[in-house]
């Protein structure tokens, strides 16, 4: 009964959200589009003919925003576990980005390009086992750092979503060892009770 009205609860909230209205009346895949809208408006993170991977990225709202801003010369890669609908200027992989094989693929599809931005809103399927959750996004977004620091330019930038806990310390002093800059962002479609927050890191220190 109370999974019935939690449920039911979340779905009320989802519904009625204001930023899940606005995606849809403006035609964006998830409420998640403004959130990497406002961080952009903010830091600058896209711009006309960059190169941007875009990891976790299904249903697609980071990559509808990445194309729009890095138009007309810019080359958007995504991968996801999920199917994506297909989006126009976006080379879309599907696959588990701990898993070799898609990675290859994504390497394959960048022919040796150095990227402008890496864009990471992974999250692990939630079991709501609060520790054992966190250290599942932690371990995502460890991979993203990798993958981040073999393939950004030297001043590339990578946006990463955390949750903030137990593992989260740990986690960001893990950015500092491979990123001159990091920082920390809470845009406004981020809901105030949840622990999730981005990573803004900048100017890889060691590239592999």
């Amino acid at each position: 009964m109370k999974r019935t009205k939690s449920g039911r609860a979340w779905m009320h909230e989802h519904v009625t959200d204001v930023w899940v209205q606005r995606a849809r009346r403006e035609g964006w895949r998830s409420r998640a589009a403004f959130k990497l809208m406002e961080i952009d408006e903010r830091d600058h993170l896209l711009r006309p003919g960059q190169v941007i991977v875009d990891l976790g990225a299904a249903p697609g709202s980071w990559s509808q925003v990445a194309v729009a801003r890095t138009a007309p010369d810019g080359r958007v890669f995504a991968l996801d576990l999920l199917a994506m609908e297909p989006i126009p200027g976006v080379h879309f992989i599907q696959g588990d980005f701990r898993e070799d094989a898609p990675l290859r693929q994504l390497q394959d599809a960048l022919a040796g390009a150095q990227v402008d931005v890496v864009l990471s809103d992974m999250a692990p399927n939630i079991s709501g086992v609060a520790v054992a959750d966190q250290a599942r996004a932690a371990y995502l977004a460890e991979l993203a750092v990798d993958f981040a620091v073999q393939h950004l330019a030297p001043q590339g930038r990578l946006l990463v979503k955390v949750f903030q806990g137990g593992d989260f310390p740990a986690l960001r002093a893990h950015f500092t060892a491979h990123f001159a800059q990091v920082e920390i962002r809470k845009p406004k479609a981020s809901r105030e009770r949840s622990p999730e927050v981005y990573l803004l890191a900048t100017g890889v220190k060691t590239q592999r």
